[in-house]
């Protein structure tokens, strides 16, 4: 059995945040503080609806892409091929265990993989407070 104190194995530079709500509720708390935080919802991808669609099963899995273009702009202008990475996304999925689970790239990983001072990143950077402050309710 996982361990839900223990973030699930992941790849470089992602932070995975255990929640303590529901998938549903999870995205619902994320949305709030998303437009909580003048920031704009993009697009909210549901991966799980789209495999039950396509008649093939997997753990319910949501993307939500947000920014700000006033923040991202500056940093897309000095390191172009950030824009693979922005706007921001936050990933909302439930493991095999039913423990529900909020991963993103951190700002630390970004600024390192296209080279931007991290005073810079200081734009984006915060989005650990966004998520965490979600999901404290």
């Amino acid at each position: 059995m996982t361990d839900h104190t223990r973030p699930p194995a992941s790849a470089n530079g992602v932070v995975s945040t255990p929640s303590p709500y529901s998938v549903t509720d999870t995205l619902e708390h994320l949305e709030q503080a998303i437009a909580g935080h003048g920031l704009t919802l993009f697009a909210h991808i549901d991966h799980s609806g789209e495999a039950a669609r396509a008649g093939l099963a997997m753990q319910p899995a949501h993307v939500l892409i947000f920014g700000s273009p006033k923040a991202g702009t500056p940093l897309m202008a000095a390191a172009p091929l950030l824009a693979l990475d922005l706007p921001l996304r936050a990933l909302v999925w439930q493991d095999g265990d039913g423990h529900v689970w909020v991963s993103y790239n951190s700002t630390a990983y970004l600024a390192g993989r296209y080279a931007i001072p991290p005073e810079r990143m200081k734009n984006i950077a915060g989005i650990d407070q966004l998520i965490l402050g979600a999901l404290q309710g």
